[in-house]
């Protein structure tokens, strides 16, 4: 089997629309283009335990009036299958770290304050044309267990059946950690 090895620059190509299905569908502001989705770890924090909030919007957990810290950003994609065709009712898991970088996670043992006001996890399904969005915060960077630091990144789990599930992660450019991560990202 032959695999790729994609830089973090590589995979930043697609800035903030990320895609997975089996290929991933971004626009820059020059042209449209299309670039296959490398698979990547689930972590150490997949969640495990099920929370009653796991809509489209992580900067706000049902029943709380105030909402999460950190900066607030909305992430838009599009699913699509290796001939380029949209992936209708494609389940797109996405978690992250919190601001502080953090996970709502037992096995996350890092210092960093919990977000009671951060959702953390979502569960959300694509459109008709392949397309989901949601709102979240800009996650923190966080240690990793080796001594060095996690970029900011999210994490995508896309699944539908008849096609095969993939998980991968998001960088956001311009990151100085991006060039020192020691995840290799492979496809």
């Amino acid at each position: 089997m032959n695999k790729s090895i994609f830089s973090r620059r590589d995979m930043l190509s697609a800035t903030a629309l990320v895609g997975t299905g089996l290929a991933l569908a971004g626009c820059s502001e020059s042209k449209a283009h299309t670039v296959a989705t490398p698979t990547q770890t689930e972590g150490p924090f997949y969640p495990v335990l099920d929370q009653a909030d796991k809509d489209a919007d992580l900067t706000k957990v049902q029943g709380r009036e105030n909402v999460a810290d950190g900066e607030v950003i909305s992430v838009q994609g599009r699913i699509i299958d290796e001939a380029g065709l949209p992936v209708a009712n494609a389940v797109v898991d996405i978690w992250q770290a919190n601001a502080a970088g953090r996970y709502a996670h037992e096995a996350d043992t890092t210092t960093a304050p919990l977000d009671p006001n951060f959702q953390g996890w979502a569960i959300i399904k694509t459109d008709g044309e392949g397309n989901y969005r949601f709102k979240t915060i800009k996650p923190g960077a966080y240690p990793a267990n080796e001594g060095w630091m996690r970029p900011p990144h999210i994490h995508f789990k896309v699944s539908r059946r008849g096609y095969r599930e993939i998980t991968t992660q998001m960088y956001f450019e311009s990151e100085p950690l991006n060039d020192v991560d020691k995840l290799s990202v492979v496809r």
